[in-house]
């Protein structure tokens, strides 16, 4: 099972972590100056080691992935919507079967390696970056300063190149009135707070990626430590706001139930509003008001009514009335099978 369908530590809170490192290679232009046969013999030369990097990457050029592969990819948050649609010449990725690791080919860095994982699980995702980043710096030269770290496109991520992010879901705090107040304060101990797509996105079904702001003059392990204090602080702010809600039980389980029985029962219904309906859902399954969802059906229900993932779920290409339509029977699906 891939692990966006899986459950982690601290999933009540945490739907997933993820590390990316920002890397460029040695005496060459960035990829915002360089020409097109320059990318090109970037992608040529990281095509011949994909197999010598070993994970059982499979090295794919984004000219041959199809629109609908790329948005489902783009959903599930393992490529950016700005390489999906602008690098389609120059672009590539590095995938496995398991889709935990990804490494991104000429999107704002020559090399954007990319790990993944359910809940709460930092620790374990930076020994496996570390381990794939070493694995590619045996074959292929970093740019790299001895002042400076890493040398990256953009200044903020020089250094170690080093981006943690994980995404939360905080229907409690937002009920409640209080998560702007704790958003501020994580962004005021050096956290960067963002929509689910990441930077310049909105905030949808109570979601919010959480992300370091620093990279250069500390070292990785010191990002990690620091990203898990701060998230697992904002855990305790949502559970303590969770119970609050829950006293006033009935109003709590009208609105559960409200979103569960018109999920269940509607025949049409569009992306946005599925996106909150399933916002309190997810809340009533994890508090265990909702007796008949598991947190299995939860993700499901989270990952194929989104445009493209349903459209592959369904094996069908559909405008959006039809989608709504569909997405409607899809829902029903997965909570009475």
């Amino acid at each position: 099972m891939n692990w966006y369908l899986q459950n982690g530590k601290e999933s009540d809170v945490v739907i997933s972590s993820r590390i990316r490192l920002a890397r460029n290679l040695k005496n060459t232009n960035f990829v915002n100056n360089s020409k097109k046969e320059g990318l090109e013999k970037i992608l040529k030369n990281i095509e011949n080691i994909t197999e010598n990097i070993g994970y059982n990457l499979k090295f794919i050029r984004l000219k041959d992935i199809d629109d609908l592969t790329k948005m489902c990819l783009i959903e599930k948050h393992i490529i950016s919507p700005d390489f999906a649609l602008n690098n389609i010449d120059v672009g590539a990725i590095l995938i496995n079967e398991d889709e935990n690791i990804c490494i991104m080919i000429n999107e704002e860095d020559h090399i954007r390696i990319q790990v993944f994982s359910s809940g709460l699980d930092l620790e374990h995702l930076l020994d496996l970056i570390n381990e794939i980043d070493l694995a590619m710096s045996s074959f292929v030269p970093y740019a790299f300063s001895e002042k400076y770290g890493y040398l990256t496109a953009c200044p903020t991520n020089v250094g170690t190149g080093l981006r943690a992010s994980v995404m939360v879901h905080l229907p409690g705090l937002t009920q409640s009135g209080n998560v702007n107040k704790v958003l501020e304060i994580v962004n005021n101990f050096g956290m960067n707070i963002r929509g689910i797509y990441g930077e310049g996105t909105d905030t949808k079904g109570d979601l919010y990626q959480i992300s370091n702001k620093q990279s250069i003059g500390i070292h990785e392990k010191e990002i990690i430590n620091n990203m898990k204090v701060i998230v697992e602080k904002i855990i305790e702010q949502e559970r303590t706001a969770r119970k609050m809600l829950a006293k006033n039980s009935i109003n709590l389980e009208d609105k559960v139930y409200r979103a569960y029985g018109i999920l269940l029962n509607c025949r049409k219904i569009s992306s946005e509003e599925c996106e909150k309906l399933l916002s309190y859902v997810k809340l009533g399954t994890d508090l265990g008001i909702i007796k008949e969802l598991n947190d299995l059906k939860v993700k499901k229900l989270e990952l194929y009514t989104k445009p493209a993932n349903l459209q592959r779920y369904t094996n069908k290409i559909l405008d959006g009335f039809d989608r709504d339509i569909q997405r409607a029977e899809v829902i029903k699906n997965i909570i009475n099978n």
